[in-house]
């Protein structure tokens, strides 16, 4: 048993294949009226104020759809979207190596940008203990659409990953991390054991470049 030991895993495209949850939530939302033209447009005029370059960084860290919209509203349909569109969609590979990690006594960590509404659920399901997700801000009842800090993405999956090891005692040189992407890079090499899994965006190439296992999870 090593307790100071974490797994670390990313959640879109690493437990969950395919495309990002919170992409999907923004769908149903859709679907349902609760954002529309206003939010959308809000988002893209988001983006064009940080051209060059084109990237969607901004808008991981300020849900431009959400300004001003109450929080219970957004996050009642949570707990059904999960069981009707994301618990089918975990991957097999994924929760195989959650158990092998929960049988050596490995700390578990859910360690994802995704806001934390959308991920508890999950994590709930499959009994990890630990969630570092995105955490928005509120002013009262309402979303301000900003992220609080430290966002876990990018540097700041590093980071939240080296302030849970401080609190906790984990030894992040033998520590594991699953990611996906170059937003997980930064805790990727925080850890002694690197995993990418379903590698977008360039990091196969970096994972060979550097040695690292790549593993592709259905």
């Amino acid at each position: 048993m090593a307790p100071h030991i974490a797994a670390f895993f990313d959640l879109d495209n690493t437990i969950v294949p395919g495309p990002a949850i919170e992409l999907e939530y923004f769908r149903l939302l859709w679907r349902h009226r609760m954002v529309g033209a206003k939010e959308l447009l809000r988002s893209a005029a988001v983006l064009l104020r940080n051209i060059p370059p084109l990237s969607f960084d901004p808008l991981r860290q300020y849900k431009a759809y959400l300004v001003g919209k109450p929080a219970s509203k957004i996050e009642g349909p949570s707990m059904a979207f999960f069981w009707e569109n994301i618990c089918p969609r975990i991957s097999e590979d994924a929760r195989r190596a959650i158990e092998e990690h929960r049988s050596q006594g490995h700390r578990l960590v859910l360690l994802t940008g995704c806001p934390e509404f959308l991920v508890s659920p999950l994590a709930t399901f499959l009994k990890i203990e630990e969630v570092a997700a995105g955490r928005l801000e509120r002013n009262g009842l309402t979303y301000t659409g900003r992220m609080l800090a430290p966002y876990p993405y990018r540097e700041g999956k590093r980071i939240v990953a080296e302030r849970l090891a401080a609190e906790q005692g984990l030894d992040l040189s033998a520590s594991y991390m699953y990611g996906d992407s170059p937003g997980d890079l930064a805790a990727l090499e925080a850890v002694g054991n690197p995993r990418v899994v379903n590698p977008i965006r360039g990091m196969d190439r970096i994972a060979r470049r550097r040695g690292w296992r790549i593993l592709h999870w259905q």
